[in-house]
């Protein structure tokens, strides 16, 4: 019994751990887009904002293009593209408020059902970067059991694992959802110590 107490507290420690790491280089790597100033463009067509080359930060209208068409489409390309540029517009403070305020939260954590793998780990990549934001986190935590299960069942170091566990580390900065992966800590520390570099330090690996 104190056995497992104690494995429980070090894999919780090293989640947190790899969480704080990976949560402050998000915001620092965020600052130094080239060292610009960030500029704000009020008119852009769907295809430009799902290009994946956008990297201006959006407004409230380009946001909720975005999620428009994430609720309206079965075009996997685009599903992929706004997912991406949503997540990297989350990044900063500003985008991950408007975003949860305009309903985006719940938009893009459905898309973590996607049989598309990939479309799948840019949803994960997106909530991860919005759940730097506390108040995102107790909307975002509805899918941290999900987010687990599909962590430890699938594949050993693949993209959405990855992305998972980063999502994972963020939701456990702080204390308050810490209990929600009590039950799955031990497996997740079996994750962590049978995975490649990657998968131990997420915060390691460059996009």
């Amino acid at each position: 019994m104190g056995g497992a107490r104690d494995v429980g507290w070090v894999a919780a420690g090293l989640v947190l751990a790899a969480g704080a790491c990976y949560c402050f280089y998000k915001l620092t790597q965020g600052r130094r887009r080239g060292g610009r100033q960030l500029r704000l463009r009020p008119s852009r067509s769907a295809e430009d904002l799902t290009s994946g080359s956008y990297d201006d930060t959006l407004n409230a209208e380009q946001v909720q293009k975005l999620l428009y068409l994430l609720e309206s489409t079965e075009d996997p390309v685009i599903i992929e593209g706004a997912l991406v540029t949503l997540g990297n517009n989350a990044v900063f403070s500003a985008n991950q408020i408007v975003i949860r305020e305009l309903g985006g939260i719940p938009i893009v954590g459905s898309k973590i059902n996607n049989p598309n793998q990939s479309i799948k780990e840019k949803a994960l990549n997106a909530l991860n970067n919005l759940s730097v934001n506390v108040e995102n986190q107790i909307k975002i935590k509805v899918y941290v059991s999900q987010v687990c299960e599909d962590v430890i069942a699938g594949p050993l170091n693949s993209a959405v694992q990855l992305a998972g566990l980063r999502l994972l580390t963020n939701m456990t900065v702080t204390n308050d959802h810490q209990d929600m992966l009590s039950s799955y800590i031990t497996d997740l520390f079996h994750v962590l110590v049978t995975g490649n570099g990657s998968t131990k330090f997420p915060l390691y690996r460059r996009s």
